[in-house]
């Protein structure tokens, strides 16, 4: 007899500790931060955000490639032929003797090691403050960054093509 009404002393408290705990709440003013006109975030100096690559600074070494554990880094070079004449610039305005014609990131694989940043010699990778890049569709988080359209990629390798024919003809 005892436990029948315990437990309906039980089954009138425990109600009102819930309502003693959400009921201060319906009083209070709601705060709804309007995102991201009103509230942006303080990061960590430390976040790994979305990835940036200057063209200018890019060798083409593919060092960051190689040590891309998710393998999300895809990059493709044509060697640079002395008899083009629009051959990029390297940042101290020399010619640049590996051209960068593929250089794409697909941030839907990579998993923000930030590894490819750390090998990169020439510091041409970096990490940006944006973090807020989501999309609905997979095919956009493919990001190209190479400066090359596809018709100068191919006149780059008839290019090369031709400077070696030329260069492996026998000399009279």
């Amino acid at each position: 007899m005892l436990k029948y009404f315990k437990d309906i002393y039980q089954g009138i408290v425990t109600p009102l500790q819930g309502m003693a705990v959400t009921t201060p709440y319906i009083f209070t003013p709601r705060v709804t931060k309007k995102y991201p006109e009103d509230y942006q975030p303080v990061l960590p100096e430390s976040e790994r955000n979305k990835l940036e690559v200057d063209m200018v600074k890019c060798t083409g070494c593919q060092l960051c490639a190689k040590a891309c554990l998710a393998k999300c880094i895809f990059i493709e070079t044509v060697k640079a032929v002395p008899t083009d004449t629009n051959v990029p610039t390297d940042e101290n305005g020399k010619p640049k003797k590996l051209l960068v014609t593929k250089f794409d990131i697909d941030f839907a694989l990579c998993c923000f090691c930030a590894l490819c940043e750390e090998t990169c010699p020439t510091n041409a990778i970096y990490r940006t403050s944006v973090f807020d890049y989501s999309t609905h569709y997979r095919k956009e988080l493919l990001h190209s960054f190479a400066k090359f359209t596809t018709e100068e990629v191919k006149h780059k390798k008839t290019l090369l093509t031709q400077f070696n024919a030329e260069k492996n003809q026998p000399q009279p």
